[in-house]
Order: structure tokens, then C-alpha cells, then sequence
């Protein structure tokens, strides 16, 4: 799918995705990654939802969002207290939903100028 968003100069735009891939500013990607407003981190090392631990949130507690969308795979799954417990010590919330609902989530709130990160399970 396309998604069709006024440009902000500057920003990391969600642009499309699909099964196994998503697109960045129209550059696309077929691994998982994290988007934020002003960053980009190339490539998250997390292929499967199953295999997430809290070492994988590390360079975005130094980041501080104040919101991460975790995007993960095509179901929707819930991530154990455990390994978001150093978020939730450091006041950022992470919201669970799948990948494609994380990019157009994420879009919404860029807009808003809000401070949010979409950690996308591809």
C-alpha cells in the first residue's frame, strides 16, 4: 500500500509498505527497522517477534521518545512486561499492533509533531 502525506521537510516519512517490506521517504526496506522523526536505525536485528528481548529497546531509551509504536509482523501480538519494563522505568509507553497499523499510526502522530518511534518487525 501507498500512503500519500504532505512532506515535512527534514522528516522520516512512512511512504508504503507491504508483506515483507516498507518504505521510508520511497526507499524501500525488506528488514526491520526503527523510524523516528529525525532518525533512522538501519537494520534493527530482530526478524521475529518471538525472539525480542529488552536489549533490542536500548538505543531508544537514549533516543526518548515519548511514544513507541511497536510494529509486530502481520498479527498482532502482545510483548511480556519483562522486556519493557526499562521503557516503562524511563516514562516511554509502547502501544503493540501490526507492522502495517505501526506505519500508518506513526504517520498520524509524525504529523502531530509528536516525539514517536515505530520499531517495525518486518
Amino acid at each position: 500500500m501507498k500512503l500519500h502525506l504532505t512532506q515535512a521537510a527534514g522528516s522520516h516519512l512512512i511512504t508504503g509498505y507491504g508483506d515483507g517490506w516498507v518504505e521510508i521517504n520511497h526507499q524501500r526496506h525488506e528488514h526491520s527497522l526503527i523510524v523516528l522523526p529525525g532518525s533512522l536505525l538501519l537494520p534493527w536485528p530482530v526478524e521475529d517477534f518471538d525472539q525480542l528481548q529488552p536489549t533490542h529497546f536500548q538505543a531508544l531509551l537514549a533516543l526518548k521518545p515519548e511514544l513507541i509504536l511497536l510494529g509486530t509482523g502481520s498479527r498482532h501480538r502482545f510483548l511480556h512486561p519483562s522486556i519493557g519494563r526499562d521503557l516503562v522505568v524511563a516514562g516511554i509507553s509502547m502501544e503493540c499492533m501490526t507492522t502495517e497499523a505501526a506505519c500508518r499510526t506513526y504517520n498520524i502522530l509524525m504529523a502531530e509533531s509528536r516525539q514517536v518511534a515505530a520499531a517495525l518487525i518486518i
